[in-house]
């Protein structure tokens, strides 16, 4: 099981609103090219996306269905990746002051992945959790302007002030 968590310096409703936009879901998810809307209306229970990832000169199709969700704060995911087989991905959005904090726990859940699921995969979740979480505060925080008085960026992200 991977668990990662990045504080982001916009309050939960900002995070919501990008999560809630299967449009950008390529956006903030590491290795995906393009995202469009699928089943239902997203991101209810059962609703889906559709996601294109390249491999070269190759394009691959996956989905993901929404399994849970309860605006703002919580949004679990099941992902489709053909023979790779499936991982479920829940996102915990907790209000952290004036900033949120996010934590993905992610493992692979049925098919090949589920089945050589190993210490090794874990690893490179953690990695790809760390891009992933790094390019959804990017988007949360350059599509929300920053409250005014409010310190913003990696000095804020990471507790320091400067000075």
């Amino acid at each position: 099981m991977a668990v990662r968590h990045q504080l982001i310096a916009r309050e939960p409703a900002a995070v919501w609103r990008v999560l809630s936009d299967p449009a950008r879901y390529a956006d903030w998810v590491v290795g995906t090219a393009r995202s469009f809307p699928g089943e239902g209306r997203w991101p209810e229970v059962g609703s889906s996306l559709t996601y294109t990832v390249r491999l070269g000169s190759k394009e691959l199709r996956g989905y993901t269905v929404v399994r849970r969700h309860k605006p703002p704060r919580w949004l679990e995911l099941e992902a489709h990746s053909g023979p790779l087989g499936t991982a479920r991905i829940a996102l915990d959005i907790r209000p952290w002051g004036d900033e949120t904090l996010v934590i993905v726990d992610e493992h692979p859940l049925r098919g090949f992945a589920g089945a050589a699921h190993n210490l090794v995969l874990d690893a490179f979740l953690q990695i790809r959790h760390r891009g992933m979480l790094g390019r959804l505060a990017a988007a949360v925080e350059h599509d929300s302007p920053s409250p005014a008085g409010a310190q913003s960026g990696p000095a804020a992200s990471h507790g320091r002030a400067d000075g």
